[in-house]
């Protein structure tokens, strides 16, 4: 048996690792420019409403563990198909897809800005998405190895620029403006929903616990360390703002972390911040091109997405995947290009559809509390159903709560309640037709375990249970 390798120190990591993006600076120069240094309360609230959904997820994982589907297989069990179905593609799928669209605009908003050649942004953003694309289609990972190191600089970056600002050190000059624009404590608790973005995603350090010594303690010990260390970082970059960026410039800007490195450092600090932050958005895009493809192929082979997004091309990759994940990725890319508010509401649309998961992962955690309470768990969230419910209480709130502007926020209530309603369409009549299974009726906790044998699916279909 191989021995497990990787400690607290690695959970930590890559939780850090995988939250940290160049997005991020836009809810967090978005949400400074309105409150000021007061935004650190709304950050620390979403750190914790965050702390509840990794606990909730780590004690999932010890009742399922090993399973590579993660939330899917969790909600399957709990809530059956239709949920999942709705939960995978809108809160995963679309998200993710959405996110990446906007990191891509702000690469290429950054690198217009700084190179300043005749050629419209979005250039930037196809040459990229193609390139990236047709590396992977031949099964070359550009970023395999370079995956950390770039996580590495960039929050490193981060934490450099921010001390330095917080400190007064910058060769630029100083604005005096005041520490706080807002001290309305239900103004605050409404800019959590932006803060929410800042820490999304340590949940993924998840599927390497088989690897991690005593899992128990250290995965959600390690994530929770790895939000609270982003927390106290995105702080930092705060208080910097306060001492060399205007508020109102910050709320305004398509790439905070552009105007914060030059009002800091200069040229030099403008070009430092972009080089970084290219690396970032071109390591998540890779990244996400591959997953997102492999997540695909193994929804086809669950007969809950059609059967070409499993087809392989000859270097064995996923292509259609890859192709219609690219794809995606350029179209939220053009929807946002340039343009800080829109990108800002694309954050906060797909913030609403990761906290839909959010709440579904709490949901199947109460399910099998009730289900399946002697169910050996190496993991138990503490104090009963109270952190779970708090948990939904307050990721509710904040998708009630998604924007102060009520334009805006039924904007993105529209967008993602017409996406719901789609979804939910091709998901009943896809449940009923293709996969011969009752909507809302869950999949024997053992069976979604045994899901992770390609000879599941060759049974069922073989006995013509699947279409």
């Amino acid at each position: 048996m191989a021995e497990k390798k990787l400690g607290l120190g690695n959970v930590v990591s890559v939780s850090v690792g995988l939250v940290v993006a160049t997005s991020c600076l836009v809810s967090l120069g978005s949400g400074a420019g309105s409150l000021g240094i007061t935004f650190i309360m709304a950050m620390a609230i979403a750190m914790l409403l965050n702390m509840t959904t990794v606990a909730s997820l780590s004690e999932l994982n010890s009742l399922m563990p090993n399973t590579t589907g993660g939330l899917a297989q969790y909600t399957l069990a709990a809530l059956g198909p239709f949920p999942t179905l709705i939960s995978m593609v809108g809160g995963y799928l679309i998200c993710n897809t959405m996110s990446c669209g906007v990191e891509a605009s702000i690469f290429s908003f950054s690198l217009k800005d700084t190179l300043r050649l005749d050629i419209s942004s979005f250039t930037y953003t196809l040459i990229m998405s193609i390139a990236i694309l047709l590396v992977n289609l031949r099964g070359v990972d550009m970023f395999a190895k370079l995956q950390d190191i770039v996580a590495f600089l960039l929050v490193g970056s981060l934490v450099v620029m921010g001390f330095i600002g917080m400190i007064g050190m910058g060769t630029g000059a100083k604005v005096d403006q005041p520490y706080v624009l807002n001290t309305d404590f239900s103004n605050i608790a409404s800019m959590t929903a932006v803060a929410f973005w800042l820490f999304i995603g340590a949940e993924y350090a998840i599927p390497i616990s088989k690897d991690v010594k005593n899992a128990k303690r250290n995965v959600p010990l390690g994530m929770m360390i790895g939000l609270f260390l982003i927390f106290m970082m995105q702080s930092v970059m705060v208080l910097g703002f306060h001492n060399y960026v205007p508020w109102a410039q910050l709320a305004d800007s398509a790439a905070p972390h552009l105007v914060y490195g030059y009002a800091v450092l200069g040229d030099f600090g403008k070009i430092w911040m972009m080089l970084v932050g290219a690396l970032a958005v071109i390591s998540t895009q890779n990244s996400t091109v591959n997953s997102l493809a492999v997540v695909c192929q193994g929804m086809a082979k669950m007969n809950m997405l059609p059967k070409i997004f499993a087809k392989t091309n000859k270097h064995n990759v996923p292509w259609f995947g890859q192709v219609f994940v690219s794809a995606a990725i350029l179209v939220f890319g053009y929807l946002s290009d340039s343009s800080a508010d829109m990108i800002s509401f694309l954050i906060l649309a797909g913030s609403v559809f990761w906290m839909i998961s959010y709440v579904l992962a709490h949901v199947d955690l109460l399910i099998f509390r009730k289900r399946l309470p002697k169910a050996p768990r190496n993991f138990k969230v503490p104090g009963g159903v109270i952190i779970p419910m708090i948990g939904i209480v307050g990721t509710v709130y904040m998708i009630l709560n998604i924007s102060n502007d009520p334009n805006e926020r039924a904007m993105i209530w529209l967008l993602t309640g017409g996406c719901f309603v789609v979804l939910a369409i091709y998901s009943v009549i896809w449940i009923k037709v293709k996969m011969n299974m009752k909507i809302f009726k869950s999949v024997p906790l053992e069976k979604v375990m045994a899901m992770e044998n390609d000879l599941y699916y060759y049974v069922r279909k073989h006995r013509g249970i699947w279409r």
